[in-house]
Order: C-alpha cells, then structure tokens, then sequence
C-alpha cells in the first residue's frame, strides 16, 4: 500500500473509533436510566476497577501498552460518568416550574451556574451588566427584577457582592438567596444583614471551575448561617450530582481556604517569581526540564494566566489568611535552615513528616471512595 492509501485507512480507522465511542455513550445513557430505576449509585468504584484492569489484561495480548490501554479507558469512563451524571441532573428536573435569578450570570461561574440551573428545568433570568451576551432571559441590572423567584444566586465578583447582598437585604426577597464567593469573610455584613431580614440565606463554595463538566470527586461547600430551610434547598440542587458536599460555618470555611487557596497560589507564585528572578540561570532554565520541574511549571502557569486581582483579594481579603502565609515562611525556611547547616537528619525529618502526612490524606481518600 502506497503511503497515501496508509493514511486513508488510518482516517477510516479514526471513524470507526469515534463511532464506537459514540455508541458507548449512548450505553452510557442507558445506563444512567437503569441506575436510577433500581436505585443504584451512579458511580462504582469496583466496576471501573475492573474495566481497567480488564483492558490492560487485553491490551498485553493484542501486544498495546498496558499504560496507553489504561489511560484511554480512564477517558472514557469519565465521559461515560459525565453523560450518565448529566443524564441524572435532567431526569430529577428539580427546577421544572420554578424560576432562578443569577446575578453576574453572563460571567464565568455565573454561567456555569446558569446552564447548571437550566439542565434542572428552572426558568433562569440573568442580571448582568453583560446580560447580551448570557444564553438565557436576562437584564443589565438586577434592581429592576421583581425577586420573585425561587432561588437568588449571586456570582458577582467578590468586590461588588457584599453590597448586593445588603441591597437584597433591604428589599427581603421570599426565595433562597446564597452567593457562590470563594471567600466569605468580605461577605460577613451582607449575609448578617439577610439573615436579620428574615431571608433565606445561606452561601456555598463551588471548589471547581467553569470548565468543570463531571462533578464526581468535586467538592461544593455550603456555609450554615442558622437557616436550615435555606440550606437544604442550596444542597438539593447538588444531589443529583456526584459532588461531594461539605457543610461548615463561615470562620471555619476561609480558615480552610486559606491553605486550599492560599498557599497553594501563594505556592506557585513564589515559584515563578524564584524563576523569573533566577538572573543568569533564567535563559539557561528554559532548555533544561525534569520531571518534577516540569509537573510544578505546568501548574505555576495555570495560576500565573489566572487574574491578580481576584488572586490579591484571595490572599488579602480573607481573615486567615495570613495564617496560611507564615506557615509557608516557616516551612521554606526550615530547608533553607537545614540545608545551609548541613542537617541531613532535620532535612530527612521534613521528608517523611511530608510522606506521612501525603499517605495519611491518600488513605484518607481512598476511604471516601
């Protein structure tokens, strides 16, 4: 065969391929239906154990890669529990009849929000500022909305929605109002100020981003402000889902993210700040690679492309967060400490005080699952 008639066969391969993924997620939703008829989890750990484990047993008898056959099955029991969990969302239509309202709906997380609400079956209206751009009914200002809705979402930047919610306050809506801020310590006089006007208040956390398709493994954090109904309902709109619900007060939560949030960006920060100022290694670094430098590069230049407005809020805004910060001082400096004194012992302490706390948190994990 001619090298062009290789490529062709190569392309009809490619088809039958994507044809066959095709028809695993339409199993996949047929799946989802019989799962929900008999009560069953969506996920199953045991399963998927077995799927993998069965394609690397047949993938070392057509003569693939074990590692390759393992990584493609992965994939595809992702997009398979992305269709089945979706397919589970749509079902329960927990929406079907009642209207939502997202202010700041034509922006990231408030579109996420908003497609998360109408896969529910809810009427949603979008208040935005950039509401021509939203996929849903919508108005450049929410104050010229009635309120009459069954559910108030707030995913404003963190700046603007303390205000918002003392507005709210004033005009004490008779739905579920809660924001989706990923701190709450600005948000303290808006959500006392609900809460003393009788509303139903309560505010959540989604731990994941508006690019987030599957919710399995994902966390939302729902703050508890004394308003029980109010956090019920929050939480009903996630059981459909597999996200992993957590349910704290408002200290606790920012006291958590600051070592979430905080370290981790602050983390990263100082790494490519130590790159960017390396001096004469700077040019030289861009040739060289390792494994872990390249797995710790990759991840410094998501947050590197992320904005420094909302990062400085993150790290200023929270009252806690300087907590996460001198623990971040204290650790680099216990290595710079026992490297310079030549303290092999305290340096290998540090080492397996870290294996033991990272195999405590797997197992920690791998208990949940």
């Amino acid at each position: 065969m001619t090298l062009d008639e290789l490529r062709r066969r190569l392309d009809q391969l490619d088809r039958q391929l994507l044809q066959i993924i095709a028809d695993r997620q339409a199993t996949s939703r047929e799946i989802a239906r019989v799962k929900r008829n008999t009560g069953h989890a969506t996920r199953d750990y045991l399963r998927e154990r077995d799927v993998i484990l069965g394609a690397r047993g047949t993938a070392a008898q057509l003569g693939i890669s074990p590692e390759v056959a393992e990584a493609v099955m992965r994939l595809l029991i992702r997009s398979s529990l992305t269709t089945q969990e979706q397919a589970s969302v749509a079902a329960h239509g927990t929406g079907t009849g009642r209207r939502a309202l997202v202010i700041g709906g034509a922006g990231k997380m408030g579109g996420w929000f908003t497609q998360f609400l109408r896969s529910q079956g809810f009427d949603v209206e979008v208040a935005d500022p950039a509401a021509a751009r939203a996929d849903a009914p919508a108005t450049a200002d929410w104050r010229d909305t009635s309120l009459e809705h069954d559910y108030i979402v707030v995913a404003a930047p963190l700046g603007e929605t303390d205000g918002i919610l003392r507005q709210l306050a004033e005009r004490k809506p008779r739905g579920v109002v809660f924001d989706l801020g990923s701190l709450k310590s600005p948000l303290r006089a808006g959500l006392e100020a609900l809460r003393q006007a009788g509303v139903a208040v309560t505010s959540i956390h989604p731990m994941f981003g508006p690019d987030t398709e599957l919710l399995s493994g994902r966390h939302v954090i729902f703050i508890d402000l004394g308003h029980a109904e109010a956090l019920s309902r929050a939480r009903s709109l996630f059981a459909p889902t597999m996200a992993e619900q957590a349910v704290m007060g408002l200290d606790e939560h920012d006291r958590l993210i600051a070592y979430v949030l905080g370290l981790s960006h602050a983390l990263n920060i100082a790494f490519f700040t130590a790159l960017a100022e390396s001096g004469e290694a700077a040019p030289r670094l861009v040739q060289l690679s390792s494994t872990t430098f390249d797995a710790q590069f990759d991840i410094a230049s998501n947050v590197a492309a992320e904005s420094p407005e909302l990062y400085y809020e993150i790290q200023r805004l929270n009252d806690f967060g300087a907590e996460s910060l001198d623990a971040l001082a204290r650790a680099v400096e216990a290595v710079r400490s026992a490297v310079s004194a030549g303290d092999q012992a305290r340096f290998t302490a540090l080492m397996r005080q870290g294996h033991e706390y990272v195999k405590g948190r797997r197992d920690a994990a791998a208990r949940r699952a």
